[in-house]
């Protein structure tokens, strides 16, 4: 039982940081014991399986997912088929051929995909990312013009499924969109629209980022290539590029993505990629590649290009050859990321103090003001959303237009209602996924806009929501808190959205700590008993540093989750903490 009526595990009913602790039920116990009976796995595993809705029958292959068995038929999508035969034209009749792709990790993927694919046989693309501040998101007209001219062929990659008119526009050549955003009733004009969250299939794919979209395009096209006598590139090869787009753009590790992503890594790790070699390099990753390192060293590396500087560095970075040409792009990035961190922090600090004062109680927390950079107005979104368990919108506003970005709580379909404002004449435009989505809005409609999708939010049930339970999946001790044991949990993963990393407990625990700089700490939990290493990044922006920090010799239950730490070239286990309550 985990309702309010359960008892808080722990007797956590508000801890350092508001939340209500909840442990596993009694029925997860029981299924989890049974579990380690039949199967003869750990039972810390079994409890995380159990946690994953995986039944003891279905364990062993869960533990070993195969792609071969989880991959679909690219032809269960719609327009698989014409926009596999027309990138097949393309390259048989050596036509010139054009990638428009989004300015994130998604869009730049996807782009790299079809150019190392392109590659292998022998051919080229021209690679177009518009600017974010100038052009925005998605095709336009002037630029599908220009590159309607100079080529045959325009594969729109991770956009272009609500660009009516810029399709349109793009008169004399052929037009492929490989999309995955919420498509509206009507479809562009396109030769092909394949996307699996077209409102005229089923959903059954939905989850599936536009990477994944794009690979299994490679996958119909090789498989026509084969029935020809004709060897495709290697697929396999290139599933890190779909590895790390899927983690970047938050699709749910569960189902094929899961196994996309877990072979991805393997991939990774033997750093055969310029680029992301390069990039992990410069990250200072020292752990083999996990969904951590793609979601938090990687991914915003590879997104600071498009976010505030030179939006194609990213896709060049994933597609270049050359190791020189990678290292010179994975330091730009990197530099820009620093850049995009302290512009972040001054737009996160003054939006959540807007916020604030306009409430965060209701359906919606939003934010507006002039000047904030466009680029960095997602992750604050994302800062917002997490600080109050809301649905949240942050808009920065340049000569009287504000381009904005939202992100959801679970439950809550952002992108339909944003699309829903927009089509009832309140925004430019807008339109994204059920957890994020992006908008474009007139300052004298601001205001109207803001109270109607909050109306459409409140009907979902956003502004029932108080601070989200902490779901914890058992008690430890520090001394139980092995290499082994992390080995054990780590074979259930990759671990990230919609399939969250395995938190424990630690009841009743002496803790001394040290800063790390100004919004950082280190701790080491125990005693003679068992000590465990922990580390509270960015405690120090809310309560819980401070709460450490003013505990003296007072005990604390801890909750976090257990990770392997190589800093310094030796690995040990430490605690990533997330939450604490004097015990």
């Amino acid at each position: 039982m985990t309702g309010p009526a359960a008892r808080a595990f722990l007797g956590v009913e508000a801890s350092a940081t508001g939340r209500r602790w909840v442990g596993p039920s009694p029925e997860e116990d029981r299924l989890a014991e049974a579990m380690a009976q039949t199967t003869r796995l750990p039972l810390a595993l079994c409890r995380t399986l159990v946690r994953r809705g995986v039944p003891a029958s279905d364990a062993e292959s869960f533990l070993a997912p195969a792609l071969r068995d989880l991959l679909p038929d690219p032809l269960t999508l719609k327009d698989m088929a014409p926009a596999a035969a027309r990138l097949l034209q393309a390259v048989a009749r050596r036509e010139r051929i054009a990638i428009f792709a989004d300015y994130d990790v998604d869009g730049g993927s996807s782009a790299a995909l079809l150019i190392v694919w392109l590659r292998a046989l022998g051919r080229s693309a021209t690679l177009y990312i518009p600017d974010r501040i100038d052009e925005g998101y998605g095709p336009n007209v002037p630029a599908m013009q220009a590159l309607a001219e100079a080529h045959d062929l325009i594969l729109c990659v991770d956009c272009g499924t609500l660009s009516h008119e810029p399709i349109a526009a793009a008169k004399g050549a052929d037009v492929v969109v490989l999309d995955h955003h919420l498509g509206a009733e009507t479809l562009p004009p396109a030769l092909a629209v394949v996307n699996p969250n077209r409102q005229d299939e089923d959903g059954a794919l939905g989850h599936l980022c536009a990477a994944s979209v794009v690979f299994l395009l490679l996958v119909e096209a090789n498989r026509r290539l084969r029935a020809e006598g004709v060897q495709g590139p290697d697929l396999m090869a290139m599933l890190d590029l779909v590895a790390l787009a899927t983690v970047a753009d938050v699709a749910p590790l569960t189902g094929v993505n899961r196994a996309l992503v877990r072979q991805g890594l393997k991939v990774m790790a033997r750093r055969e990629r310029p680029g992301l070699v390069a990039l992990a390099d410069v990250a200072r990753m020292k752990t083999a590649p996990n969904s951590y390192a793609l979601g938090f060293l990687l991914g915003p590396r590879v997104n600071a290009g498009g976010r505030i500087g030179q939006a194609d560095l990213g896709a060049r970075l994933l597609s270049t050859e050359d190791p020189r040409e990678a290292q010179a792009l994975a330091e730009r990035l990197d530099q820009l990321n620093t850049e995009r961190r302290e512009i972040e922090a001054r737009v996160r600090e003054e939006a959540l103090a807007q916020a604030e004062a306009r409430g965060i109680s209701g359906p919606l927390v939003w934010a507006a003001a002039e000047g904030w950079h466009p680029g960095v107005v997602g992750i604050v979104a994302a800062r917002l959303k997490e600080a109050t368990n809301r649905p949240a919108v942050v808009i920065g506003f340049e000569n009287g237009i504000g381009k904005g970005s939202g992100r959801s709580i679970a439950g809550v379909d952002l992108g339909a209602s944003i699309h829903r404002v927009a089509h009832e004449g309140l925004l430019l435009k807008g339109g994204g996924h059920r957890m994020a989505a992006g908008l474009t809005v007139e300052e004298g409609r601001l205001e109207a806009a803001m109270e109607r999708l909050g109306e459409l939010l409140a009907r979902q049930g956003a502004a029932e929501a108080g601070p989200a339970d902490l779901r914890l999946d058992g008690l430890l001790m520090p001394s139980a808190a092995t290499a082994e044991f992390v080995e054990q949990i780590d074979s259930a993963g990759p671990y990230g959205a919609g399939a969250a990393a395995p938190r424990f407990a630690l009841a009743d625990q002496r803790v001394t700590c040290r800063r790390m700089g100004d919004k950082h700490m280190r701790l080491t939990i125990g005693g003679a008993e068992g000590r465990l290493e922990a580390v509270a990044f960015g405690c120090f922006d809310g309560p819980l540093g401070p709460l450490l920090e003013s505990g003296g010799a007072g005990r604390f239950h801890l909750a976090g989750r257990l990770e392997i730490d190589t800093w310094g070239g030796s690995a040990r286990v430490q605690m990533r903490l997330e939450d604490a309550a004097r015990a």
